[in-house]
């Protein structure tokens, strides 16, 4: 019997639609403005030209939702997903089953109402935070259909459709997750996540790109002119408004962040993490087991005097929200433990306790003060006397120097490495040697007279690699971590372990 092909939900045409006008809109508005510019000349269909081409446009785009919806199909064969779409050229796609490694759920705002999910499809393969495919609108029947039917081909069990529904019984949907739940945000913390978060950057950052897509169409020289008259009140008046407008940009990034992560949870299962989170938009992450790579605990300065921190993990192949995962986005540090043990009983999670030698403190901030030199001696000369000012960076460059060489820590048990060190936030990185792809040793002339060296261990984190760096260590540690890592050293621990394990027996 051939197998059944299946089709999306008549929901995709609405969600491709707006998806695609949303990524056409600086064209469509460029298109819009520039009509209207042009001044009466009589002839109708050059006074409307940017209307009636907008209105192509926008006809155009929506008919593309349609498109993909009545054309796109999907089904299962021999192992694989296939999916064909297309109108005028036709695409099919195949996925082997084994080649898939995770499913991760979006519900967006027209999904909840008719019970519907986004899949998406992701494997070694995927990158730029792209999936290898993508089901806008399926039932979460259809979901768990997938979903079971990728198990079973990496099982390579050959399942007939009878037995296929029997399996089928007990599988949790969308809403009710399978797994043990090791955690979840609480109010007070989801509250304290939105407030301390970095989002105010992404609100000047989109502002900035709008004007710089259509600062010649918004009348500047009026604004310009306004905000002359209002220094004439005095400098306070400007003070009240920008920070007006940051008060309102931080609201924002707060609103965002608060959206964003509420409702966020974490459970896990025999051989996966399941990472659901959101309001308006609910989404569901799948994470292997298997793909997990580094857990790092970062600590940002502020939420380091409340004892706060976030739980990120470097994960291979990741697409949906990238390689580099925010397990936990905010906890606090004495209750770090027991949730990550749930999910990594293997993970020595103690703190780090070798330090850097003295001797390599003033390579913390050595290169730093270099570089200030010229910045400090420019800014003296042009805006004399207010540039002397420019004189406190050189103390500030070397109290953070002096702070990242206090921070800095390693322990080596066994076989896992854990590495503190500091930028402006403290970061843990827990990696177990099987994970590391390379160690190298770095060592310049003026390390190697003071006897230090810089150790790099690179792990893979999507398509990419992330190196954990310990800086201006002990050259004979830093030799003795490179000695650690070569395989021959841990097959020989293991053979040691073996025969410990005889002679107690």
């Amino acid at each position: 019997m051939s197998e059944p092909r299946y089709k999306l939900h008549w929901v995709t045409v609405l969600v491709e639609s707006l998806k695609t006008l949303k990524e056409a809109i600086l064209p469509l508005v460029v298109v819009f403005i520039s009509g209207s510019r042009n001044n009466d000349t009589g002839n109708w269909f050059f006074d409307n030209w940017s209307l009636i081409v907008g209105t192509v446009l926008v006809a155009y785009l929506l008919m593309s939702g349609f498109i993909k919806w009545r054309r796109f199909t999907y089904w299962f064969e021999e192992g694989e997903l296939r999916i064909e779409s297309g109108l005028f050229v036709r695409k099919k796609r195949y996925i082997p089953f084994e080649r898939i490694q995770s499913l991760n759920y979006t519900e967006g705002i027209f999904h909840r109402p008719f019970g519907l999910v986004n899949v998406q499809v992701e494997t070694a393969a995927s990158s730029g935070g792209q999936a290898e495919a993508e089901l806008t609108a399926v039932t979460r029947e259809d979901a768990d259909l997938i979903k079971k039917r990728i198990a079973a081909g990496k099982k390579r069990m050959a399942e007939t459709e009878e037995a296929l529904e029997v399996s089928m019984e007990g599988a949790g949907s969308i809403e009710g997750t399978n797994g043990k739940r090791v955690f979840s945000l609480n109010p007070k913390e989801l509250i304290l996540l939105a407030t301390t978060s970095g989002g105010i950057g992404v609100i000047f950052s989109g502002v900035a790109i709008f004007l710089s897509q259509f600062g010649e169409f918004l009348p500047l020289d009026k604004v310009s002119s306004e905000l002359a008259g209002l220094i004439k009140f005095g400098v306070f008046i400007i003070v009240i408004l920008v920070l007006i407008g940051l008060f309102v940009a931080w609201l924002l990034s707060v609103a965002m962040t608060f959206f964003s992560y509420y409702g966020f949870t974490v459970h896990v299962s025999e051989d996966e993490l399941m990472i659901t989170r959101g309001l308006l938009e609910k989404k569901r992450t799948t994470i292997p087991l298997s793909r997990i790579q580094s857990v790092s605990f970062v600590e940002n300065p502020l939420r380091q005097v409340f004892g706060y921190g976030r739980v990120l993990v470097h994960s291979a192949g990741a697409a949906g929200d990238g390689s580099k995962i925010q397990l936990f986005p905010l906890v606090k540090k004495k209750e770090l433990y027991e949730p990550l043990q749930a999910i990594f009983p293997d993970l020595d999670l103690r703190e780090p306790v070798e330090k850097i030698p003295k001797r390599g403190r003033k390579f913390y901030y050595r290169i730093d003060f270099i570089w200030m030199i010229p910045l400090v001696t420019l800014a003296g000369w042009f805006f004399y006397p207010y540039g002397l000012l420019s004189l406190l960076i050189v103390p500030f460059g070397i109290g953070l120097g002096m702070w990242q060489h206090r921070s800095a820590a390693y322990r080596v048990s066994g076989s896992q490495v854990t590495i503190r060190s500091r930028g402006i936030s403290l970061e843990t990185s827990y990696t177990m040697r099987k994970r590391i792809q390379s160690v190298h040793l770095r060592q310049t002339i003026f390390q190697h007279r003071k006897r230090v060296a810089t150790i790099h261990l690179n792990v893979k984190s999507g398509m990419g690699v992330h190196n954990v760096r310990l800086r201006h260590m002990d050259v004979e540690e830093a030799e003795a971590m490179l000695d650690w890592y070569e395989p021959s050293r841990e097959s020989e621990m293991n053979e040691n372990k073996i025969l410990l394990e005889g002679e107690r027996s």
